[in-house]
């Protein structure tokens, strides 16, 4: 991953505006809900737990809605639906690979609302394995900058606890772990004093296509189509964008 990713700093930016909408709400309680099935509905024990209703508190979901959907999965509560994570592989725009990773109770609504939104966009679907060999399984955190918070603070923060890199994205600082190390980073962060936005176990490429604003746009515009399916919980993609992109594109908000 590059020292400094463009996209990484764009997506966290549309990731604070999809949450503003409440568009991530649905998904946000999904993976709450799965989260309390799988490791029970004690935070305090289940660490995937714990990250997936501090993320969901940080981007304003109702305490109510959150409870609830750790009652429904933990089978205290009646109604949870059994839900499968399926990944789907292909490319994009501009030779672009990307993962989607789905969360659903409908195997064929999912295949067929991802391959919609990949043909209908300039995508194409892919053979399992042609295209996840380009990314690693990694831990990605994010924490707010704050009035007195820099790079070198975080880093002496973070780093005996097994993070690789700490990345300026401008607004964010994002600690970069192994997947495996990403509770042990958070817990180190939280020892420290340090608050964060979100701890998830992430796709990170391993080789970035770089594209102009014109190819930015065209896979945005793929990305927000994927995104538009209920099914659809991330859409990891190995592009960055030119220094001249990023500029023209800010401009464009």
């Amino acid at each position: 991953m590059s020292g400094h990713s463009k996209w990484a700093t764009t997506k966290h930016k549309k990731a604070a505006i999809d949450a503003k909408r409440g568009k991530l709400f649905a998904k946000m309680i999904k993976n709450i809900e799965v989260a309390a099935r799988t490791g029970g509905g004690d935070p305090a024990g289940n660490p995937t737990l714990y990250d997936a209703i501090q993320k969901a508190k940080k981007s304003s979901v109702p305490i109510d809605n959150i409870n609830r959907a750790v009652k429904r999965g933990s089978g205290a509560e009646a109604g949870g639906a059994d839900y499968s994570t399926i990944m789907y592989e292909g490319y994009g725009p501009n030779g672009v690979a990307v993962l989607i990773e789905c969360l659903t109770d409908n195997r064929n609504r999912a295949a067929s609302d991802v391959r919609v939104a990949m043909t209908r966009n300039g995508g194409s679907m892919a053979d399992p394995g042609s295209v996840s060999y380009m990314f690693n399984r990694k831990g990605v955190i994010v924490v707010a900058k704050g009035d007195k918070l820099d790079e070198d603070t975080v880093l002496d923060a973070v780093l005996d606890a097994g993070a690789e890199e700490v990345n300026d994205l401008g607004e964010n600082f994002e600690v970069i772990s192994e997947a495996t190390d990403m509770v042990a980073v958070r817990t180190a962060l939280q020892e420290a004093g340090i608050d964060y936005d979100s701890a998830d176990a992430s796709f990170v490429p391993s080789v970035q296509v770089e594209l102009d604003a014109d190819g930015a746009r065209k896979i945005f515009k793929l990305i927000d189509a994927l995104e538009d399916s209920d099914d659809v919980q991330n859409v990891f993609a190995n592009f960055d964008l030119s220094a001249e992109a990023a500029a023209e594109l800010d401009e464009e908000e």
